[in-house]
């Protein structure tokens, strides 16, 4: 009987009808060819997928990719580990799904629309916040940050860190109650509590335009001590300098770390006349009037547009500081004051500077305590501000007679689009008819928006 040819597929069985000899007598063992109906010549892979096969298993240790033709490209890059080293990737693949699948393999929740559209620049930012919120002084090796720097300096232009680790502390037998304003830059057992000081990062991110802080740490639990909210003097002087440096910086935000009147004084000094801020915010701190005096200086020696000091313990003084920089002020768009102890005199203050200013559009002056005296000099206000299309008295006993001194001022205003009047104790028919004034003013407003749609352009 015929054998297969050399490379044929077929297998040879024994057959159950013909006899079997023995193979001791020399005589051939008779088979029988049963065909493979799946084999075929597409069974074997053609060289060059062999090659890219080869390219993407040691593509960590020969990075071919630019010498390739693009559709080989586009092969590769589906079918690359998102765990290779951002030393190979990082200046080398631009590819927005490569940077999507390392984004959505990390981590659950991926909304590019908050980074530019941009998948890789999101990679970038949230990695380095990620090593920055678990960074520990004295135990970290600061190369995690420093070598990652020229991988991502280009890509970087926010930066949100919502928690900086203290040192570790050697010992723990004393403790001591940090309730009191004034902390010491020290530990119970007197080492230091500084933090990651940003100073090196953050002065070689050239593209860097955003910086939102916030001092402390998150989920402590039953670990809970004073001294993980302790932004230090030496911390303040740290971050001072390096945004005074930082000068492409648009948006600065230090939130909930206990910034008093002293530190400040020390940023407002390092932000004085910088060339692109922005936007500062330092709400839910602990500044009073000293501190709202250095913002006052602030205010006409920078580029300020929206400051929002929501949250501290600003009373008259300090006010009525604001109230005199917001008088000579053409940049300043936003001030939200909001739970501040202003009371009636910072209020009346804020109300004279409002009678010549004319480029702020909201105030926020909800829980501060004020009365119907603020709200009659508010009636002047709002019968010849044409600038303010945004108030908020919520959570002020402005009382009865507070609030018809503000429907009388609002008769003729055609701005005002927003008067937030909650638990102001106004009284329901006033609250309703000055609802129908503002609501009118926002038809109006969005009709000749339609009607004009690039206005706000010119």
């Amino acid at each position: 009987m015929q054998q297969p040819a050399a490379g044929d597929r077929r297998t040879a069985v024994p057959s159950p009808y013909l006899p079997r000899t023995s193979l001791a007598a020399g005589s051939y063992h008779t088979h029988r060819i049963i065909e493979d109906p799946e084999w075929s010549l597409a069974a074997v892979p053609h060289l060059t997928e062999l090659c890219l096969q080869h390219i993407v298993h040691n593509f960590g240790k020969n990075p071919i990719l630019d010498r390739l033709l693009p559709e080989h490209q586009r092969k590769v890059l589906d079918r690359l580990s998102t765990g290779l080293p951002l030393a190979v990737t990082a200046n080398l693949i631009s590819d927005e799904d490569y940077w999507k699948r390392c984004c959505t393999e990390r981590w659950q929740v991926c909304d590019i629309s908050n980074y530019g559209d941009s998948w890789k620049r999101m990679f970038f930012e949230r990695h380095l916040e990620n090593i920055l919120k678990c960074f520990i002084p004295n135990t970290t090796d600061p190369n995690q940050v420093l070598e990652l720097i020229p991988l991502c300096k280009d890509y970087v232009r926010k930066l949100e860190v919502d928690q900086f680790l203290p040192p570790v502390k050697v010992d723990q037998k004393e403790e001591r109650d940090d309730l009191s304003d004034t902390v010491s830059d020290f530990g119970p057992s007197g080492v230091s509590v500084h933090h990651y000081d940003l100073g090196v990062l953050i002065t070689a991110l050239p593209h860097l335009e955003e910086l939102h802080l916030t001092y402390g740490v998150k989920d402590c639990g039953m670990n809970f001590e004073w001294n993980l909210f302790n932004f230090t003097y030496q911390d303040c002087n740290n971050l001072a300098a390096a945004v005074k440096m930082c000068h492409n910086l648009k948006v600065f935000k230090l939130t909930r770390s206990k910034v008093d009147d002293d530190k400040t004084r020390l940023l407002v000094h390092n932000l004085l006349d910088h060339p692109c801020l922005v936007e500062l915010n330092l709400s839910h701190n602990l500044i009073r009037d000293q501190g709202a005096r250095a913002v006052g200086k602030l205010i006409n020696r920078s580029r300020l547009e929206i400051l929002d000091l929501c949250n501290n313990q600003i009373c008259h003084l300090g006010a009525q500081a604001l109230a005199q920089a917001l008088a000579e002020n053409s940049t300043l768009t936003s001030l939200n004051l909001r739970l501040n102890c202003v009371e009636d005199e910072g209020g009346e203050a804020i109300g004279r500077a409002l009678l010549t200013n004319t480029t702020l559009k909201s105030i926020h002056l909800g829980s501060n305590n004020l009365s119907e005296t603020t709200a009659t000099l508010f009636s002047q206000v709002l019968a010849q501000n044409t600038a303010l299309t945004s108030i908020n008295f919520s959570c002020n006993p402005l009382g009865l007679g507070g609030g018809k001194q503000l429907l009388e001022g609002l008769v003729d205003n055609k701005a005002l689009t927003e008067f937030d009047l909650r638990l102001a104790e106004v009284g329901q028919e006033t609250e309703y008819r000055i609802h129908q004034i503002v609501w009118a003013n926002w038809e109006a407003a969005r009709l000749g928006s339609l009607q004009h749609p690039h206005a706000n352009l010119l």
